[in-house]
């Protein structure tokens, strides 16, 4: 089979498309006949290696654990194992694995789920990593509720253009912040407001916001605390920056020394891989309360483009690989 796979750590120069054996399953795992994978900073970051503290949280010291690039993943089933009696061969999924960018995957059943009827296999591989994240930052972290004032700092991203949708599912009143090009797609996935950063400062003192999500990672916690309620929440999703040896860790200290003396609550996302909400997902999906948006999709053997695409930070929505 062909895949995209990487010996060591860099820049997208040490992706190949090589033709590799398929991947063995254990008997809790689901042989899946890759349709298409989506593209997450997490890709970039398992390319690199960076931040260094990656390395030794389990990926891999010197060169990558997994050598074969790509976490969420939609196709069909082709083998089950012995244990697995919720899917069968021919069943249409979507969920993560290891090793998505590839023409086959192994993946453990339980983080996965039927795809919705109405997606695409494209559209479906941009939901179980952004829509996930969404989710659980909205309903878990930030314990939303109707009526309250979100804002969603990224709201044209991946994970961003998820929860702009997924907030107004809970009835809250939602503003976007995004830069003058992306304006538009915000407004037409339901934003109530939207900010123009490059314009408007939202945390200019005009306005409260009961719950703030930051997808972005490039403010200070001061900056965001500005546009919090008195007793608002902000959580942290993920974001760049930091160093090259503990990236956002240093953020993540930082907001959990000060969480405990100040009235806002703060705090820092880190999402679980689980069926459960893939499948509540679906049904959101299907009812048609949350449609994905997809800016580019590549063919697997333009994988390195695709990264390359998505860390220059203009993609509206995600980026998918075709495979």
């Amino acid at each position: 089979m062909k895949a995209i796979v990487q010996d060591k750590y860099g820049s997208t120069d040490v992706l190949e498309l090589r033709e590799i054996d398929r991947p063995t399953i254990g008997p809790d795992d689901v042989l899946v006949r890759v349709r298409a994978a989506g593209v997450d900073p997490g890709v970039w970051h398992l390319m690199t290696g960076l931040p260094y503290l990656i390395r030794v949280m389990g990926y891999g010291l010197r060169a990558p654990k997994w050598r074969i690039r790509g976490r969420a993943v939609s196709g069909r089933i082709e083998m089950v194992g012995k244990k697995v009696t919720g899917f069968h061969p021919r069943d249409e999924v979507f969920g993560t694995c290891e090793g998505s960018f590839a023409d086959y995957a192994s993946a453990r059943a339980d983080r996965l789920a039927p795809k919705p009827t109405n997606l695409t296999f494209e559209q479906a591989a941009t939901v179980p990593i952004s829509a996930q994240t969404a989710l659980q930052a909205l309903r878990d972290a930030g314990r939303v509720r109707p009526g309250q004032r979100v804002l969603i700092i990224g709201a044209a991203g991946g994970v961003g253009s998820f929860a702009v949708q997924l907030a107004k599912g809970y009835g809250a009143d939602v503003t976007g912040v995004c830069g003058t090009e992306k304006a538009d797609l915000v407004r037409s996935i339901g934003a109530d407001d939207v900010i123009d950063y490059t314009r408007t400062d939202f945390a200019d003192g005009t306005r409260r916001y009961d719950l703030i999500l930051d997808t972005a990672g490039n403010r200070s916690l001061s900056h965001l605390r500005r546009a919090l309620a008195p007793e608002g929440t902000l959580v942290i999703i993920g974001g760049e920056g930091g160093g090259r040896w503990l990236g956002m860790m240093g953020r993540i200290f930082r907001t959990m020394v000060l969480a405990p003396f100040v009235r806002q609550k703060l705090r820092f996302l880190s999402a679980t891989e689980r069926a459960e909400d893939l499948r509540l997902l679906k049904e959101l999906i299907e009812a048609g309360k949350v449609t994905p948006v997809i800016d580019r999709t590549y063919p697997l053997s333009q994988a390195s483009e695709a990264i390359r695409y998505l860390e220059r930070g203009h993609a509206r929505g995600k980026v998918v690989i075709a495979v």
